[in-house]
């Protein structure tokens, strides 16, 4: 083999070009990566209103009334251990019905609303 080609290595258009690449897909990523995590976030503040929704169901069963809860309080429902860190969760009980809802701190900001008496999630 030619010693001088294997001392030559890199030249320094090459080394640039391969930054700007790598910046550029870098930049088109980052956001997009984040933007899923937000969802992600926010299917988990959904997840746990419904499992809180399906706990409320099941309370009335066995009490004949809804127990208005919020976050670390709702863990008093049956099957319901502990609330995912980071969600906000709001139940209001009335006679008949509960509404309540959920949001995640890391979330899109967007709060799911449960109204039982309406059928379910209403958003």
């Amino acid at each position: 083999m030619n010693q001088r080609f294997i001392e030559q290595g890199f030249t320094l258009i090459e080394l640039l070009i391969v930054i700007t690449i790598i910046s550029i897909l870098s930049a088109t990523a980052i956001p997009q990566y984040s933007d899923y995590r937000k969802r992600a976030f926010d299917a988990r503040a959904r997840a746990d209103l419904t499992n809180i929704a399906v706990a409320e169901e099941s309370y009335f069963l066995d009490a004949e009334k809804y127990l208005s809860c919020s976050n670390t309080a709702c863990s008093n429902l049956p099957g319901i251990s502990k609330i995912s860190k980071g969600v906000n969760v709001q139940v209001n009980a009335q006679q008949n019905y509960f509404t309540a809802n959920a949001s995640h701190s890391k979330g899109t900001g967007k709060t799911f609303r449960w109204n039982s008496e309406a059928g379910g999630l209403t958003n």
